[in-house]
């Protein structure tokens, strides 16, 4: 397979500058796209990435400050190079410091670049392979209590590894008990913040002044209660990632004080004169629709976009109940230490069950069926709970018997067929084994299929 070409973009506001350097890197086998001044440098850097930016630091509009800054957020495995004329060696020297690779003076030698962007080049591949190790070793010890087989849990993983690298804030939706917790810390591991603070705080467990005291401390004497100074979440979390659960319960003057952290990283605590900044990255979760608090006013427009840079759906369990069995044999190799089966029809319900509580609730239910059904080997339809029956298609068809009466007989028939056809589906089609899901003998079970025209 042939090796991929690196990807350099060189941002210079200098026409021949430009052309100069677009020639020489082509020549030198590289992918080279140009830029002719900062803004359009930051456009690209929107919709592509690249492995090594040439940027002049003076120019005008957009220096190359921002470029570097901007490109730190987008894609961090990018390297920068810094040109600068004699004079402003300086700035330079400040830009490594702020992290770009290396800095080139104008005018510069041919080999004298030639060398800098290969060595660049060579450390991003390093630096690449590196992170590729890391990922897998990551993904092998920290996905492994994530159990999944839907296109859509698919597809959320492989946006999850492609965001946690960034220090981009992240928005987790989903229905109560989808798991958006354990999503959340699951972007903390599989990011560069994993060997510092993970910190969680639910919205909905405390009143205004005693969340805004959470997250940002307060100093003694602030308030009743308050006898010592104390330090808030964003303190503890540092360089690490903040998880706020149920962001869609945070009161509005609230989340005025939280845009200003997002915007600039600078807080107070309650009572406090200094500001304090931290670095912290924000991961929110919510299951209320934000686009229809937004509209109402219960939620600040420029906090949900603030906090809506990287979207992460989790779905819910009716939407990928391929899932459902392989949770299920999960949560019984938790619970129990011996092998328990379930039968058919039982899984069957299961599956079908509409799961409001996802899985929480799907953990739960397991949990007391294995309880109760201790002393079996099987579990069978009589060990689900009432509302689990109760909800299947074939209960919620029976009519309720009034005055008009209604006919048992077709009823009956409806049921009888319907498991027929199911039995069959669930055995592949071999009349032995559907006659022994429903316990009936082959020519029994025969007899019934000729009766209701089944082939």
């Amino acid at each position: 397979m042939e090796e991929r070409k690196s990807k350099i973009l060189v941002i210079e506001d200098e026409k021949n500058m430009r052309e100069i350097l677009k020639i020489l890197l082509e020549g030198e086998g590289y992918e080279v796209s140009t830029a002719r001044d900062g803004t359009e440098g930051l456009g690209w850097l929107n919709r592509d990435i690249f492995d090594l930016i040439i940027t002049d630091i003076k120019m005008p509009g957009v220096g190359g400050f921002q470029i570097l800054k901007k490109a730190q957020e987008i894609s961090p495995e990018t390297l920068v190079v810094m040109m600068t004329a004699f004079g402003t060696t300086e700035s330079a020297i400040e830009a490594m410091k702020f992290g770009a690779y290396d800095y080139i003076h104008k005018p510069f030698k041919i080999d004298e670049i030639r060398l800098v962007v290969k060595n660049a080049l060579e450390k991003r591949k390093l630096r690449g392979e590196v992170s590729i190790l890391r990922e897998e070793l990551q993904t092998k010890y920290k996905l492994e209590n994530l159990v999944y087989r839907s296109a859509k849990m698919h597809e959320l993983l492989n946006v999850l590894h492609k965001v946690a690298q960034s220090n981009a804030n992240a928005l987790i939706t989903g229905e109560s008990g989808t798991g958006k917790d354990f999503i959340a810390k699951l972007l903390h591991d599989l990011s560069r913040r994993q060997k510092n603070n993970f910190v969680s705080s639910n919205c909905a467990a405390f009143p205004e002044g005693l969340l805004e005291s959470e997250l940002f401390g307060h100093m003694k004497g602030a308030f009743t209660g308050a006898v010592e100074n104390k330090q808030g979440l964003f303190e503890i979390a540092d360089k690490g990632t903040l998880f706020l659960d149920e962001i869609g319960e945070m009161p509005v003057n609230l989340q005025a004080k939280l845009l200003r952290v997002l915007e600039n990283g600078i807080f107070r605590r309650v009572g406090g004169t200094s500001d304090i900044r931290v670095d912290v990255r924000i991961v929110a979760a919510t299951n209320k629709n934000l686009t229809e608090e937004v509209a109402s006013h219960r939620f600040r427009e420029d906090l949900f976009y603030r906090l809506n840079v990287i979207h992460l759906h989790i779905p819910p369990l009716r939407e990928r109940k391929e899932d459902i069995p392989l949770l299920i044999e999960h949560f019984i190799k938790k619970f129990v230490s011996t092998e328990k089966k379930i039968s058919p029809n039982a899984m069957n319900l299961l599956i079908n069950y509409s799961w409001k509580g996802n899985v929480r609730e799907l953990e739960n239910v397991l949990e007391r069926i294995l309880l109760m059904s201790a002393d079996k080997e099987e579990i069978s339809v009589e060990d689900l709970p009432s509302e689990i029956v109760i909800s299947s298609p074939a209960t919620k068809a029976v009519p309720e018997l009034t005055k008009e009466g209604f006919d048992l007989e077709a009823f009956i028939a409806h049921i009888e067929k319907r498991y027929l056809l199911e039995a069959l589906t669930l055995a592949d089609g071999v009349k032995t084994d559907a006659a022994k899901l429903l316990n009936l003998s082959f020519r029994s079970f025969r007899h019934r299929l000729q009766k209701y025209g089944i082939k």
